[in-house]
């Protein structure tokens, strides 16, 4: 499975669907579901290869539609879709927490997955942090799902919950979208150069090692005692 979840995958799967954009905002929005309740998907991947593809819809000189007037995937509107769907996720999660919260920790999924540790840190989150917690689960791994799940467990009222969070996800989503929607094709190619010019780098630091143990195994060698 995460096999598929890498950039040339994901980008592979949505390139197919750069001209049928109902497809795309589907599947963001199934991917960030299942990211958000802790299944192993690369949320910033799935945003920056979507961007991407929608960069490909915004030059049909160089990447043409299948006919004309062929509609493509709409930077704005993928923009709107990720957020929301990244949003309402977290959202599930918190009132899932919420609803069924003395029910789940009797669970052994909680005692297995929330419990221990991670639990002991969300709470110490929650006491340093307040309310604010909420937005830093979204920026860390292996805690967004079962920090989202104590968000609504200990009573965080839903709206700062969606203040908090929808803040965090407005900051980070939109705009990965937007830059690599509208630069992502000169951004791929400065990457492509950079990843150039960085073998270019390795290849002499490893022509100056060996030049430099060749040199001390072979041409300075220890003056043998007499």
């Amino acid at each position: 499975m995460m096999d598929f979840f890498t950039m040339d995958s994901l980008m592979a799967f949505f390139s197919q669907y750069a001209y049928q954009p109902m497809f795309v905002y589907m599947f963001v929005t199934l991917f960030m579901l299942a990211a958000s309740f802790g299944l192993p998907i690369p949320e910033e991947l799935v945003l920056v290869s979507s961007g991407l593809v929608a960069n490909l819809a915004q030059n049909p000189d160089k990447y043409p539609p299948p006919y004309p007037g062929a509609e493509g995937v709409n930077i704005v509107t993928l923009c709107f879709v990720s957020f929301f769907a990244v949003l309402g996720s977290d959202t599930v999660v918190y009132l899932i927490g919420k609803l069924f919260g003395a029910k789940i920790i009797k669970t052994k999924f909680f005692q297995k997955q929330v419990a221990g540790e991670g639990f002991d840190r969300i709470n110490r989150w929650f006491q340093k942090y307040g309310s604010f917690a909420a937005g830093i689960f979204r920026f860390t791994p292996g805690l967004r799902f079962p920090g989202h799940l104590s968000c609504g467990l200990l009573g965080l009222p839903l709206w700062k919950f969606l203040l908090v969070d929808g803040s965090a996800a407005l900051f980070s989503v939109p705009t990965q979208i937007y830059i690599f929607g509208t630069y992502g094709s000169v951004m791929l190619e400065k990457v492509a150069e950079f990843k150039k010019w960085v073998l270019i780098g390795l290849g002499l630091l490893a022509l100056v090692w060996l030049g430099k143990k060749v040199y001390q195994k072979w041409v300075r060698k220890p003056s043998t005692p007499l």
